[in-house]
């Protein structure tokens, strides 16, 4: 075998080799570097299933009431809702309603806030102050079912979508103030398509 030299030490042979890969044939060389591969895409699945289950996840939006923040498809991703969260922030939420699945809104206001909504102006007032919204295209002039003004609960958050004319969500009691526990992430980045700007 090329590249391999065989020492004779104390009356035991003893196999040096100066160039490992000289000393592999040719057939049984490609099942190394085959196994190698695998090995390496192996442990590549076995970190990104770790990222995606305990550190962030990619989310797959469908439905245009984000709009114009988020389209329709575009994949997001989540990060784990820890402690509370803040005005402005956008999340995906797990609870119950009548379409049996998750929504994603912007998070308007939480646990003490006083929210109230002229719908003839189309201005949302927090705490009784206006709230500057740049991420709107249009005006909130679409009311449901909720009366307003309204304090929210301990433990709730109100939410809308950015999309305020197309989106059901905290103004009607289909949807109604959403628990906290029932938060399953708040969005990050946009992975696809790629921006590199913020979505908030």
């Amino acid at each position: 075998m090329k590249g391999c030299v065989f020492l004779h030490v104390t009356g035991e042979y003893w196999i040096k080799f100066l160039k490992e890969e000289d000393c592999i044939p040719s057939a049984s060389r490609f099942w190394v570097y085959f196994y190698e591969f695998l090995t390496s895409f192996r442990n590549a699945v076995i970190i990104i299933f770790i990222i995606f289950s305990f550190v962030a996840r990619p989310v797959l939006v469908d439905g245009k009431s984000m709009l114009p923040t988020l389209q329709n498809n575009d994949w997001i991703l989540l990060s784990e809702a820890r402690g509370s969260v803040q005005r402005g922030e956008i999340i995906v939420i797990l609870q119950p309603n009548k379409f049996d699945e998750q929504l994603i809104k912007r998070v308007v206001a939480v646990s003490g806030d006083k929210i109230d909504i002229d719908f003839d102006s189309g201005n949302v007032y927090l705490n009784d102050e206006l709230l500057h919204e740049p991420y709107l295209n249009e005006k909130t002039l679409t009311g449901f079912d909720v009366d307003f003004p309204l304090t929210v609960e301990d433990g709730h958050v109100f939410v809308m979508g950015d999309n305020r004319n197309n989106s059901l969500d905290s103004r009607s009691s289909e949807i109604g103030l959403v628990e906290n526990r029932f938060i399953l992430g708040k969005a990050k980045f946009r992975i696809f398509p790629f921006s590199g700007k913020d979505i908030y």
